[in-house]
Formats: structure tokens, sequence, C-alpha cells
């Protein structure tokens, strides 16, 4: 069953409406007095000739309120049905009145000066550290914030988000070349002396693997010795190989101008130049960094590491009780607990905030004000004008009131002064 058009009021307008059928009732009574007023006044004038003052008074506050009538209704509707010229101004113009509204609202709200003036006396950030230091509150914007990117993760396409992390990959780390900037890296490092550490670390290394290793050495020359050789001098030249090789790396160590270290030294500077000049050893590592990163291997590896990663996130964004989550809470606390206390970083906020308030307003107050004129275009004639008239309505009336008494003091003033001065 269709609704009437008062059912679809609100019960706000529903109100303006009754409060406005009220002082439509006491103008018109206003006017019905004023008319009773003045046939009485008009019949006893002769028999009392003060009533000519109240006649006139009468006969003013009917002009007056008939006058204002017909300006008030001319706002949103022909009088009396009948097509006057400059009548119904507000379902006629209602675009123009949109237009204008939202011109008004650009022109005189969305200014620069008022956003910050407004902003810069709110206290935002005061303010927002009080309530976000409120244990309750960080809970309830971490949990926010949680179930809002579970579902941009739930969202997002598994295979999308490969394709863009491998072109993203192929684009930034693929197609520049490595071997220039890694020849540049490299030769500072060697000319700085930075590799002595790592050179240190692997000789060190070497040294500790051949203390705890002798065995591997057992039959490391002597198998490739003839059968006919003795197995005590094949234990001898074990031995010997696996002494020399301990007595190298002790040398190594304890020698920083060894010929090994200073070997280690111009190849690592021959490689840096060529990484850098040689196209043979350019191409060779272009082409193992494309194998590197082209293999199924490594996408397979990639693809895992995105699943795993989602999944661990999503687990910690939906549990409430996940360390992510406390620490999300403890830090939402913690800033509002700053933001709060501290005033010169209350101070920051807030100039940031009007900032950015200031540059949209400034870039976007037109596409914002058209809201308001693309709104009123879209509203029917006869639903715009009455709700202007359920929101304007009730103050007019008053003015059709106000123009009665006027109407009739300016009567009973003219009436006066006529009879004063010519009797």
């Amino acid at each position: 069953m269709a609704r009437t058009p008062t059912e679809l009021l609100s019960p706000a307008d529903q109100e303006r409406r009754r409060a406005l059928r009220v002082m439509k009732g006491v103008a018109l009574g206003a006017l019905i007095l004023m008319a009773v007023v003045f046939v009485i006044a008009f019949v006893l004038q002769e028999q009392y000739p003060w009533m000519s003052y109240v006649r006139a008074a009468a006969e003013g506050g009917m002009v007056g309120a008939l006058a204002d009538w017909f300006a008030v209704t001319a706002l949103f509707r022909h009088p009396l049905g009948i097509p006057i010229p400059h009548t119904a101004i507000i379902p006629r113009r209602k675009d123009e009145i949109g237009r204008s509204l939202g011109e008004f609202v650009e022109t005189n709200f969305l200014e620069g000066s008022v956003v910050r003036a407004k902003l810069e006396s709110t206290g935002i950030a005061a303010k927002a550290g009080e309530w976000l230091r409120d244990p309750a509150h960080a809970e309830t914007v971490a949990r926010e914030a949680s179930a809002m990117a579970s579902g941009v993760l739930t969202a997002l396409s598994d295979d999308e988000v490969q394709d863009l992390i491998a072109d993203l990959a192929r684009e930034h780390l693929l197609s520049p070349s490595w071997a220039e900037a890694l020849g540049g890296w490299l030769g500072r490092v060697v000319d700085a002396d930075a590799h002595r550490g790592a050179v240190d670390l692997g000789i060190d290394s070497i040294s500790t693997w051949l203390t705890a290793n002798r065995d591997s050495f057992s039959g490391l020359v002597s198998r490739r010795l003839p059968s006919w050789v003795p197995s005590v001098a094949m234990r001898l030249v074990d031995d010997t190989v696996y002494n020399e090789a301990v007595k190298f790396a002790a040398a190594v160590q304890a020698d920083p101008h060894h010929p090994a270290r200073i070997a280690i030294d111009a190849y690592l500077t021959r490689l840096a130049g060529n990484l850098q000049h040689d196209p043979a050893t350019i191409a060779r590592l272009e082409d193992a960094k494309i194998a590197v990163f082209d293999s199924p291997r490594v996408q397979a590896l990639a693809a895992e590491a995105w699943n795993t990663a989602k999944a661990g996130l999503l687990r910690s964004l939906d549990d409430p009780d996940s360390a992510l989550r406390r620490r999300v809470t403890a830090a939402l606390g913690e800033v509002g607990s700053r933001l709060s206390t501290d005033t010169a970083l209350q101070r920051r906020v807030d100039d940031r905030v009007a900032d950015a308030a200031v540059f949209l307003v400034d870039r976007y107050r037109h596409d914002i004000a058209s809201i308001i004129t693309d709104t009123v275009e879209k509203w029917d004639p006869a639903e715009t004008t009455e709700k202007i008239e359920l929101m304007v309505g009730r103050d007019l009336q008053y003015i059709r009131l106000n123009g009665t008494i006027v109407g009739a003091l300016a009567g009973l003033a003219i009436f006066s002064i006529s009879h004063a001065l010519l009797g």
C-alpha cells in the first residue's frame, strides 16, 4: 500500500508542518479579525465618528495582511493558482537557487583562511590524544583498522599481487644494470680496506674447519697414488698435505701482508674494475641475475612467501590477543598520550592537519560545492518547494502577522494625519 506524502516526511518535518499550519491559521485569523472590525467600524462610523479611526486601522491591516500574504505565497506557488508574472519563484528558479547556494558556500565557507581558523581553534590533536589514550578507544581503533586491513587482504587476488610484485621487481631490480653499481661499491670497499674483516672471517672459518676435520684428509691424495706405494708412505703424504694446509692457514691468519691476502686484494680490485668496464663480465653478471630471478624455483618461493605472509597477517589481525594487535593497541595508546601532553607535537599535528585541509579545500572547493548544485538540480520542484517551505514557512507567517499589525498602524497614522491636515 502506497504511503501518503505526510507519511513520507520525517518526524521533524511532520512537526514543522504542524507548526506551519498553526501559524497560517494565526495569520489568517488576524486578517479575518481586521475584516470583521472593518465591517463593524464602517457601519457605526456615522453614529460614532471615532469609529472612522478604527475603520482606517482595520482597512490598513487588511491591506498589509493581503500584501504580505501575496508576497509570501508568491515565493512558493502562484497565488490562487493564477500564473501572475514573478510568482512561484522557488519552483521556477530552483536550479538557479541551487547554483547560488553552491557559490555562496564555496565563497564564504570553503575558503582557506576560514577552514584554517576553525581547525586551529578546535585543537584537533589534543582532543584526539585525549580520546585515543583511553585503552578502550585504542582497542576500538585497532580492531576497526584490523578489520579493514583483513578485508583488503582478503579482497586481493593472490595471482594479481604476485604479478604486481614480479612486475615491480622486474622494473626496479632486474631492468637496472647491477654490474656498474656493484663494481663501484666493491671498489670503494677494497680501497677503504673494509673487506679485511670478511677475509679474516673466511680464513678463521677455514682454520677452524681444518682443525676439526683432520679425517677429511685421509686418502685425499694417497688414493690417487699407484697401488704399489707402501701404506706408510700414503699416510705420510696425507699427513703432510693436512699439516701444510694448517700451516698455510695459520700463516695467512698471522701475516696481514701474506701473499694470499695480497692476491685476494688484487682479485677483488680486478673484479671491481671488470664489473664496471668489462662487457664480458657485465654480461655474465646480468645473465646470472636474470637466470636466478626467472627460475621456476625462485618464482615458487616468492609465491609461497606471499601466501605465508598473507596467512600470517590474517591470523594476527583476526586474533585480539595476537602480538600484532597488542602492539598496535599499545602504539595507539602511546600516540594518544603524547598527543595529549606534548604541546609542541600538538602544534605540529594541528599545523599539518590544517595545511592538508586547506590544500584539499583550495584544490577541490568547486567540486565540493557542486554537490549542493547537483543535488538541488535533481530535486523535484514540488519537493524542493515543500522542503524550503517547511524550513522557513513558519517564520514567513510572522511576516504576514507583522504586516497586519504594521498595516493597521500605518492606516491609522495616515488617516489621522490626513484628517488633522485636511479636515
